[in-house]
């Protein structure tokens, strides 16, 4: 299992999914993203503006995102890529497309993409991921098929 802010494909987590399947063997691989993410309440603009203000923690109430603690700030975050989430069923359909696509992630590696229902506990697959997801049949699957 490979966790971070969003369930993103990020590249440290393509980075581990490679390592995975070529050092340890794994052959399918789940996207799972959830409901009520904390990563959609936010843009990347709110949290640079926030981290340029401030470092301390920022609190969000009626009217947004804002700094709870005085400076200083930093405008490091202007460099990072915080990979927020819009539309958390787009999220799962573009990191499984990402992950497809990656040079270094075989073709014959299964990719599912599901989206977990923190209200129901419901782990729902998304049909459009799980499809660009699809592995590619190996060499040996098309000898015996013939």
């Amino acid at each position: 299992m490979i966790r971070n802010a969003g369930g993103r494909a990020s590249d440290d987590a393509i980075r581990s999914l490679v390592i995975s399947y070529k050092l340890l063997g794994t052959r399918e691989w789940f996207v799972i993203h959830h409901t009520d993410c904390g990563m959609e309440t936010f843009t990347d603009e709110i949290i640079r503006g926030l981290l340029s203000r401030s470092l301390e923690q920022a609190a969000v109430d009626s009217r947004g995102w804002h700094d709870r603690g005085a400076g200083p700030g930093s405008d490091a975050g202007e460099f990072v890529d915080w990979l927020t989430i819009r539309d958390v069923h787009a999220s799962v359909v573009t990191d499984v497309r990402r992950i497809r696509t990656h040079p270094l992630v075989p073709p014959t590696i299964q990719i599912y993409g599901y989206l977990y229902d923190v209200k129901t506990g419901a782990l729902v697959e998304v049909p459009e991921a799980t499809e660009i997801g699809a592995a590619a049949a190996t060499a040996w699957q098309n000898t015996e098929l013939s």
